[in-house]
């Protein structure tokens, strides 16, 4: 039943795309208006939904997920009648008489699989960029984050036609009959895990993908950074949905020198930010489910804990915790963390940085907090990341004018702006070829004159 149902989905949004609807910019806009005016008239529900699921408070559910939404919405319509519009490239003289240009085509069909920490944000923001590009989408939200993912259900249902986007729910079944598919794109967010196996599905029938996936994101403290200000930011950064976010500082990597002020610095911004009980703190978020929370328990080791490493298994709260003393060989450095845990690793040399970060899997992201120029230099260029701040953590992929995405084992592709209207299309190079003259110096027979005139130009 369920893959009569999603084959029955997909036959419908092909049948639609194929009536050329979708390629009316007019239909975008249309189609993405309704859906700000449908966030904008439900964010208490929205917010609610998130705090049932993950704890948020409504002011981070807003701020972190539904006005980011908003934002990405509003940069869209501002800009999709010129993203949408042929690009024109210059003709070279082999080309002589034409026009060349680029049309901006949508893929068709596209398949949205969305994760469970941001649910309302990682599921949305890629069906907006997605729907300006003017192609059918088939949207699977977490089955984790339920309250959330009923609540896109409902607000997909109100909004669209299933044959232009629709929603398919529930679980594992789910997921595999919908790889089967033959989608003409894949944009995938979730863990290295599932993302091969996305990947290898997705390569079966040679369809095109985007994997969001995550990563050890480092943050390096060198003996040049405000300590106050780092502290405050990494709290933020790292803490922020109770650290289930797919670019928080996995870990620190600080200058021997400035570890005991650094640690100082945390300890007190913790309380600052979350108070002197985090485990009741309503507006400190919790974990998405008892096997993370179980997870992330067996990840301490109460003797490396210096802050923190308390847990409520009713409530499923972990308090911001920090372990010190840690190596590569604890059992907190050999996973992405994804939770309320920061260790702290300590280098001597610049060169350690480096090697720390190279000799590992490719990060989704990286933090560096330095006044250091020369060092700032170095690490932009010999580390490869996908995409990261120097003296802040996270706000990089909070803007419309920048892609984001991951490299190597951290993702492939981008979205966000302009980058995610460019994901969901296809650029045609096209040749205009003029009638009004016909240059005949590349057809046969080649004379030696024609050969001259032809090593010439060609050069």
């Amino acid at each position: 039943m369920i893959q009569a149902e999603i084959q029955s989905i997909l036959k419908k949004q092909k049948s639609f795309f194929n009536t050329s609807e979708t390629l009316n910019v007019k239909t975008r806009i249309a189609a993405l208006k309704r859906l700000y005016s449908y966030i904008t008239n439900h964010q208490k529900e929205i917010t609610d939904a998130l705090t049932a699921d993950l704890g948020k408070c409504a002011l981070e559910g807003f701020m972190c997920e539904a006005g980011l939404v908003l934002g990405e919405i509003s940069y869209m319509l501002k800009n999709i009648r010129r993203f949408s519009r042929d690009e024109k490239k210059h003709t070279c003289i082999t080309n002589f008489s034409a026009k060349t240009f680029v049309k901006k085509s949508p893929y068709g069909s596209v398949l949205i699989m969305s994760p469970w920490n941001y649910p309302f944000l990682l599921t949305m923001d890629p069906v907006v960029d997605a729907i300006a590009a003017g192609n059918t989408i088939v949207v699977k939200p977490s089955a984790y984050s339920e309250n959330t993912s009923r609540i896109i259900s409902n607000m997909i249902n109100e909004c669209f036609n299933p044959e232009y986007v629709a929603v398919v729910t529930g679980g594992r079944a789910e997921n595999q009959c919908l790889l089967e598919q033959k989608f003409d794109y894949i944009f995938f967010t979730g863990s290295q895990t599932v993302g091969k196996e996305v990947l290898k599905k997705a390569a079966e029938n040679l369809i095109p993908v985007t994997l969001e996936l995550g990563g050890k994101s480092p943050c390096i403290v060198d003996k040049t950074a405000d300590i106050k200000l780092t502290a405050k930011r990494i709290t933020w950064g790292k803490y922020l949905n109770c650290g289930q976010t797919c670019v928080a500082p996995d870990y620190i990597l600080c200058h021997e020198s400035v570890k005991n002020a650094l640690i100082s610095e945390l300890k007190k911004q913790i309380t600052l930010q979350f108070g002197k009980d985090p485990l009741n703190n309503p507006s400190y978020g919790k974990i998405i489910n008892k096997k993370h929370f179980d997870r992330l328990n067996s990840l301490f080791d109460s003797s490396k804990i210096i802050h923190g490493g308390k847990s409520n298994p009713q409530t499923l709260k972990i308090e911001p915790s920090i372990m010190d003393n840690v190596t590569w060989k604890d059992a907190v450095m050999g996973q992405e963390i994804f939770g309320p845990i920061l260790p702290i690793l300590t280098y001597k040399t610049d060169q350690e940085i480096i090697s720390t970060v190279n000799e590992r899997p490719k990060p989704l992201a990286l933090y560096l907090f330095s006044s250091n120029k020369k060092l700032q230099k170095k690490v932009l260029n010999e580390c490869s990341f996908g995409g990261g701040c120097i003296n802040d953590t996270i706000v990089h992929l909070a803007t419309n004018n920048m892609g984001f995405g991951g490299v190597g084992e951290s993702g492939m592709g981008a979205y966000h702006g302009k980058t995610g209207f460019e994901t969901f299309s296809h650029r045609k190079s096209i040749v205009d070829k003029k009638t009004w003259i016909d240059v005949n110096m590349r057809y046969q027979p080649f004379t030696g004159f024609k050969e001259k005139l032809l090593r010439m130009f060609l050069k």
